[in-house]
């Protein structure tokens, strides 16, 4: 009896034992999970660590004379540690102290919250201890220096609990201008432009940051265990923004007057092959325009700026020179089962030299020329076509250059048509920049450069690498073909499809394009006309090639290549040059001053500077103080000097702006503007007394 007491004494003594125990533990639990859980689940989060690629800051891509054409900003993601110290001591005294003035400062600062809901949201992330609320992203970096001195913020990381991180975006801050020349950085190798070609030197080299999660899943960083990233190179281009610009009006201009599909015209130095500019517009489903592809460097059937290589291959062989006589037979000429037509009518002689055919940029005759000399070996004209690289890509330092199809007799799309119709500028694919190369080595007397568009790659202002002017051909021809098809280009401008576009003050060499193009599985039904205008300027001293390509809408009714691509040709090069006489820096002085227009009353001395300038001619003197009005007799300048009465409103009829204003507002009087160019009429006519505070409107035109 004594031993089952005992054994069931010892057996109670182990149950309450083991209940004490597990009242320990249960004990134990809840002060783990409630008293100190905070603790530990933020110690078990600092455990968990990694480190976070900290991206390089990338290049910056210049212009040629230093403007930036993409650069990256900063922007910043403001978070707040609400456990920092300064934050919780005393009772969040310093939370309290600023939570007013804060919430005001970024309400008065952003606009999108009142004062009250800042507050209130401010508060919510203090009560819930929040280590990495969001406050707000995106935010440049003037907005984030004014943070900085914001209240509660300018006391510091540690005390402020003020958290910036820092990302940058990419922009083009000329917007349009060459945009998708020089491209935007995208993900997963879908950038463009030069920020794809270049950007191995862009990008600089990733550095990395050591993270620490804490409670809601999200990290911090660790201080002290950063690798900085090294910043990307920058890189200084070939184009001009100026001429950029000029380029892109131009074909903006005449885009939208024709409502066109798409077009290009590119700008090319001719002694170095450097794109000084280069232009891409589409049309947008809301019918307005950007540059959403690279025009220039997709392929099609250029049509008859072609023939250009057409006649180099005659007159190279020999078998002909520009005075050789062809007949255009009135624009019409069968050939097997086809027929090749002239884009334009030919009225008068149709028995012309090769010259005069080119000129008139007859399809029959280069069909003619051709078949009479080529028909029985027609690879040899190919390989002549290959001699010129128009079976190869031009090189530019550009992704995404479409390659050049020159057919030959083993294609399987040869047929007894193929010769005649590439002789014009079908059944060959090449794209607008192999045109212009190929233009451009005419203009440089025979040598061919590799277009390119970026002069140097620098690190902090020092040149790590240089690029420089590339030839491809030292000679595309002989001396004496060269001059020919130099004479030939010459005349489109002057006795050919171009010389509507003739101007006094500079000469041109160019070739017009007016091209079928087919519409899918439409065809040819749609009448859809790519208009091409490629030529070089001044043509004695040639400096720039250029050349336009457009293709139209359907059924356009203005289509041919002198009345569309030809007007923004002329338009660039007026004003280059104009910006060249600016510079007093003439591309050529052959003025004819009784054509000259742009006549302005002024002062004698500012206009004996220009004359000089220009190495005008005078006739009589002038007097530098005096106001002259001038004109035109007999291939001099005269002057007529205008008298201006004291007390009485100045004549400034016929003035430019500036000297209209300098008069009229030295006599008192109150100026009105309309309208810009030179004054046509004043409200108060020259020579009327003045009275007190008196206004004169004038209107220029």
């Amino acid at each position: 009896m004594d031993v089952k007491k005992d054994i069931l004494w010892r057996v109670y003594l182990c149950l309450i034992g083991m209940a004490l125990f597990g009242v320990a533990i249960l004990a134990k639990v809840f002060y783990i999970q409630n008293v100190k859980g905070s603790y530990w689940r933020n110690m078990a989060d600092s455990l968990h660590t990694g480190y976070v690629a900290l991206d390089a800051e990338r290049g910056t891509i210049y212009s040629e004379e230093g403007r930036m054409l993409s650069t990256s900003i900063p922007y910043f993601d403001i978070r707040i540690d609400f456990a920092a110290d300064g934050l919780r001591d005393k009772k969040g005294k310093v939370f309290r102290e600023n939570l007013d003035s804060l919430s005001l400062s970024l309400s008065q600062m952003f606009g999108d919250r009142s004062k009250a809901a800042y507050a209130d949201m401010l508060q919510e992330g203090y009560k819930s201890k929040d280590r990495y609320f969001l406050l707000k992203r995106n935010v440049p970096f003037n907005q984030y220096q004014q943070m900085r001195a914001f209240p509660m913020f300018r006391l510091g990381k540690n005390k402020g609990g003020m958290i910036a991180e820092s990302k940058s975006k990419r922009i083009n801050p000329f917007k349009l201008l060459a945009n998708r020349t020089i491209g935007l950085p995208r993900e997963n190798s879908q950038s463009v432009g030069l920020e794809r070609t270049y950007n191995e030197y862009l990008k600089g080299v990733t550095g990395k940051r050591l993270m620490r999660r804490i409670a809601g899943g999200t990290y911090v960083p660790v201080e002290g265990y950063d690798i900085e990233p090294e910043n990307g190179r920058d890189v200084v281009t070939t184009l001009d923004v100026n001429m950029q610009d000029i380029v892109e009006t131009a074909l903006m201009n005449m885009m939208v007057q024709n409502e066109a599909v798409h077009g290009t015209c590119i700008l090319m130095e001719v002694k170095t092959g450097k794109i000084k500019a280069i232009a891409n517009l589409g049309r947008q489903t809301d019918g307005s325009y950007w540059e959403d592809m690279n025009y220039a460097l997709q392929v099609g059937e250029p049509g008859s700026t072609f023939k250009l290589a057409t006649v180099i291959s005659v007159l190279e062989d020999k078998y002909a020179s520009m005075n050789t006589m062809v007949n255009m037979d009135g624009g019409r000429w069968q050939v097997g089962r086809r027929t090749v037509f002239d884009s334009e009518p030919h009225p008068g002689p149709q028995n012309v030299t090769i010259k005069h055919a080119f000129e008139l940029s007859s399809n029959v005759a280069m069909a003619k020329l051709a078949v009479q000399h080529y028909g029985r070996q027609p690879n040899k004209f190919v390989a002549n076509l290959k001699k010129l690289r128009l079976d190869q890509n031009t090189g530019i330092d550009l992704v995404g250059e479409g390659h050049p199809v020159i057919k030959t007799t083993s294609s399987k799309t040869w047929s007894n048509t193929s010769l005649p119709w590439m002789a014009f500028g079908y059944e060959v694919l090449i794209s607008p920049l192999q045109t212009c190369m190929l233009y451009n080595a005419v203009a440089n007397n025979g040598k061919m450069m590799k277009p390119y568009l970026v002069n140097s790659i620098q690190e902090y202002g020092q040149v790590v690498k240089q690029f420089e002017p590339t030839v491809l051909l030292d000679s595309i021809c002989t001396n004496s073909t060269l001059k020919q098809v130099q004479s030939m280009l010459e005349g489109v401008a002057i006795d050919g499809t171009a010389r509507k576009l003739a101007n006094p003050y500079y000469s041109f060499a160019a070739k017009t394009g007016t091209a079928l193009v087919a519409n899918g599985s439409r065809g040819y039904a749609d009448k859809i006309y790519q208009s091409s205008f490629a030529g070089y300027f001044p043509a004695n001293d040639p400096q720039y090639t250029c050349v336009v390509v457009i293709r139209n809408k359907p059924h356009a009714l203005r289509f041919y290549g002198a009345n569309v691509a030809g007007p923004v040709f002329r338009e660039v090069a007026d004003k280059l040059y104009a910006i060249a006489v600016e510079k007093q820096k003439p591309m050529q002085a052959n003025v004819q001053l009784d054509t000259l227009l742009a006549l302005k009353n002024g002062k004698g001395g500012e206009w004996k500077q220009i004359l000089k300038t220009l190495q005008m001619p005078i006739s009589g003197t002038i007097a530098n103080n005096s106001w002259v009005s001038p004109s035109v007799s007999n291939r001099k300048v005269s002057f007529q000097q205008l008298s201006q009465a004291k007390g009485a409103v100045p004549n400034v009829t016929g003035m430019g702006l500036k000297d209209a204003l300098y008069l009229l507002e030295n006599a008192g009087l109150r100026v009105v503007v309309k309208g810009a160019g030179k004054v046509k009429t004043q409200s108060l006519p020259g020579g009327t007394k003045i009275g007190n505070e008196q206004t004169i409107v004038i209107e220029l035109s």
